[in-house]
């Protein structure tokens, strides 16, 4: 088998070479080796869009200046009335010190989920989360729970908002693992997210919301 793998993938290269095609020229593709999978770095993000809005994610744009009063309008917009997010973080700190009176209620994730548990189940809204970045090859956030940030607040809630800068976009998984040295010391859990929740019966009828948020919504931070 890798003899007849090898023959073939040669006449494709010479085929390729003999019509002038340079190994550059075509974009990557599901078999591209994941090591060269690289897009021009104008073009990650309208990719990632386009893959996640394909699963139903929401896109909110806005700027590192904004994006607290943004995501307060964006919940006032929908009529949410509570919004569960990370004191400990420096972006929650941020949103709390921005938040200001009225609108939706900011509930703090400041305690064992066994001391609010009724409350983060059945009294929060929505729930708002920093990202490490996201991936253009499969269209994915990463996220990296911690004390701080568990990974209840991305799960939990019927809407999730996750705080994507805009510079922090990748081509590959693979990049990130390499660039960020993620062997050395992985978190005990990683998550990738590329939509809302969702799942089908055997008659194809495809649900959203049934192993967690109903709603994915990317804030992105220019």
């Amino acid at each position: 088998m890798p003899d007849a793998r090898n023959s073939i993938l040669s006449r494709l290269r010479a085929s390729r070479d003999a019509n002038g095609i340079a190994p550059q020229a075509a974009p990557p593709s599901d078999f591209t080796p994941l090591a060269e999978k690289k897009w021009d770095p104008a073009e990650r993000l309208d990719r990632i869009r386009r893959l996640m809005e394909a699963v139903h994610t929401e896109f909110l744009e806005t700027t590192e200046a904004e994006w607290p009063a943004a995501v307060r309008g964006f919940l006032e917009k929908e009529g949410l009335n509570s919004l569960l997010y990370a004191p400990a973080t420096e972006a929650g700190a941020r949103l709390a010190a921005e938040w200001g009176e009225g609108g939706p209620e900011l509930v703090p994730y400041d305690r064992p989920v066994e001391e609010f548990k009724e409350r983060l189940f059945d009294g929060v809204d929505a729930g708002v989360t920093t990202t490490l970045g996201a991936i253009a090859d499969t269209g994915s956030l990463m996220l990296w729970p911690s004390a701080d940030e568990p990974r209840l607040m991305s799960l939990v809630p019927p809407m999730h908002l996750a705080l994507l800068k805009a510079d922090a976009l990748y081509d590959s998984f693979w990049q990130v693992l390499r660039e960020k040295r993620w062997a050395d010391g992985l978190p005990t859990n990683a998550l990738l997210i590329s939509g809302p929740s969702k799942t089908a019966d055997i008659e194809q009828t495809l649900a959203y919301g049934v192993h967690g948020p109903k709603r994915l919504v990317v804030v992105v931070v220019r």
